[in-house]
């Protein structure tokens, strides 16, 4: 049951929308979690500040997940992460934040897992 909430500076097209969730889903096998299971919120024209200046290119992306989470597998997420706003968005790993969030008890369908 992960969730991949994506806060970008940059105003993005659906194309580019469509792009950073199609490769989201692909990254989220490296956390052992399906993307049959996976949620993902893209929120552009954030007002990203680092700091005490505005980042013109940044990104927070918080990632939710049913469980624990690896340390190891963690680091190559974030690796792939910094690397998909990279090549998608022109957003360099030093205006990106990635924070990891395990969750205990985690709602779907009427009831909890």
């Amino acid at each position: 049951m992960p969730f991949i909430d994506a806060k970008i500076s940059l105003p993005l097209t659906r194309e580019q929308k469509d792009k950073l969730k199609t490769r989201f889903g692909q990254a989220i096998s490296i956390l052992h979690k399906p993307e049959s299971y996976l949620m993902i919120n893209i929120a552009d024209s954030q007002s990203l500040y680092f700091a005490g200046k505005a980042l013109e290119k940044g990104a927070y992306i918080a990632i939710s997940v049913f469980g624990q989470v690896n340390a190891g597998d963690s680091n190559k997420m974030t690796g792939e992460v910094c690397r998909i706003l990279n090549e998608e968005l022109d957003i360099p790993g030093n205006a990106v934040y990635v924070s990891y969030h395990p969750v205990a008890n985690w709602g779907w369908n009427g009831s909890n897992f």
